[in-house]
């Protein structure tokens, strides 16, 4: 990096330094044709996402849960409990549909036997709580009572550890009898914080933890070497980490829905207050963890800002100005952040246009492209709109027909990604070839 550090580089210089290591891999390819192929792939993602101009073709990218393994005839237990099948199952299913950016079981193929050892109580996952054919659910509940707000704002980190996590998980209890770090800072005065560690139920969660650690261990030592596979087959990564939205970060996992809505009339304020002081922690989330080589893109899937859960003034007041600060602190650390706006954002898309341009990708589902199209162009990337229904029901060619369609009317002058409206968890075979097939066939 020569004499600057990262901290003295500009936005746009440290998204340059992410962007070339997306570029170059570094990595031993598997074959000259492996390393063209990942080369054209990355420059044309990078073309569209940062809206350079219009790439040689639209690219094309497919979202999915657990598709790669039902297509194979595995289930989603199967997925999340046998994984050297899951691997070769997601590797066999990148070279089948030959994506622009790889297909990872990161978010779906996760261990399932490391969540049993916890006891996790806020997940249903295949064979524990919901069918082995049926994908992992969250259990809804008020996780955070609605008293707590001040003790989550003065302190997130102390709440998460002390509150949250005993609360979620039985196998963690034990981490709400421990004190705070503080008691340490006057070293001689330590041992009452000392003391705390070798409680029975400190232990206990201390040894479960330690075995679910080594159990995502033998997950990594199968999923980690798949994603290095897959980029030496020629497939981008675009992907390593993922954030929240503040006001989801709150309503999805704290309060739950219900929770969430009821405070935006009984104590407002406090949700404001408690998104603001969110949004640097959500930043920090993926920074402290990340290096100038990080892949540039960060997940992030929207749930309570669609359409239909408030209205576009409350969206305004509580959901987005909170996100906005997410997005603009990923951006000042060169990322883009790739913002799933699940359900529909119709009436969203004028105020989610106040963005730095072509620093941010918006991945619809029910949205109507053209009119996002109209707003966002020249603004942001949009990606999306495969109908789930469609992949799974329909005929290929309704399909491509459908694929031809949306891409003629949004993909001119570029800045669009084909891909699936929401995660894919079963799907004909047909219907996706055809999907990446269409894109293929937009090449000028």
């Amino acid at each position: 990096m020569g004499d600057q550090t990262w901290s003295q580089l500009t936005p746009e210089e440290k998204s340059a330094r992410r962007w070339a290591a997306f570029l170059e891999p570094g990595l031993e390819f598997a074959s000259s044709e492996a390393a063209a192929e990942y080369k054209a792939r990355a420059t044309r993602l990078k073309t569209a996402i940062l809206l350079e101009g219009e790439p040689d073709r639209v690219p094309v990218s497919a979202l999915t849960g657990y598709y790669p393994a039902t297509s194979r005839g595995l289930t989603p237990y199967d997925s999340m409990y046998d994984y050297a099948r899951a691997a070769e199952a997601w590797y066999e299913c990148n070279l089948e549909l030959q994506p622009d950016s790889l297909m990872a079981p990161v978010f779906a193929g996760i261990p399932g036997r490391a969540y049993e050892i916890l006891d996790v109580k806020i997940l249903s996952w295949p064979g524990h709580g919901v069918a082995k054919e049926a994908s992992f659910q969250y259990n809804e509940k008020e996780w955070m009572q609605a008293d707590e707000y001040d003790l989550l704002i003065d302190d997130p980190t102390d709440f998460l550890l002390h509150y949250y996590l005993p609360r979620v998980a039985e196998g963690l209890k034990g981490l709400a009898k421990l004190a705070s770090p503080l008691d340490m800072v006057e070293i001689v005065g330590g041992p009452p914080w000392m003391m705390r560690w070798a409680d029975p139920e400190v232990q206990e969660t201390l040894q479960k933890l330690t075995a679910a650690g080594q159990e995502c261990g033998v997950w990594a030592s199968h999923v980690y070497p798949l994603l290095g596979r897959l980029i030496a087959a020629g497939f981008p990564g675009p992907f390593q980490h993922m954030s929240l939205a503040p006001f989801d970060f709150i309503g999805d996992t704290l309060r739950g829905t219900r929770g969430i809505l009821m405070d935006m009339f009984r104590q407002p304020d406090a949700v404001i207050e408690a998104c603001d002081r969110l949004a640097p922690v959500c930043v920090k989330w993926v920074t402290r963890r990340a290096n100038p080589y990080t892949a540039p893109l960060v997940f992030i899937p929207l749930h309570k800002g669609a359409d239909g859960f408030m209205s576009v003034e409350q969206f305004q007041k509580f959901y987005w100005p909170s996100l906005k600060k997410v997005i603009e602190g990923l951006v000042a650390d060169g990322f883009v952040p790739y913002l799933f706006a699940e359900g529909a954002y119709g009436s969203r898309l004028e105020t989610i246009a106040d963005v730095p341009k072509g620093r941010t990708v918006w991945h619809f589902d029910h949205t109507d492209m053209r009119r996002a199209k109209r707003i966002l162009g020249g603004i942001a990337c949009i990606q999306g709109n495969v109908p789930l229904p469609m992949l799974q029901l329909g005929t290929t060619e309704e399909v491509t027909a459908y694929c031809r369609d949306l891409i003629e009317a949004v993909g001119p002058g570029g800045g669009f990604i084909l891909d699936v409206g929401a995660v894919v968890d079963n799907a004909r075979p047909e219907n996706m070839k055809a999907m990446i097939q269409a894109a293929k066939d937009s090449a000028r």
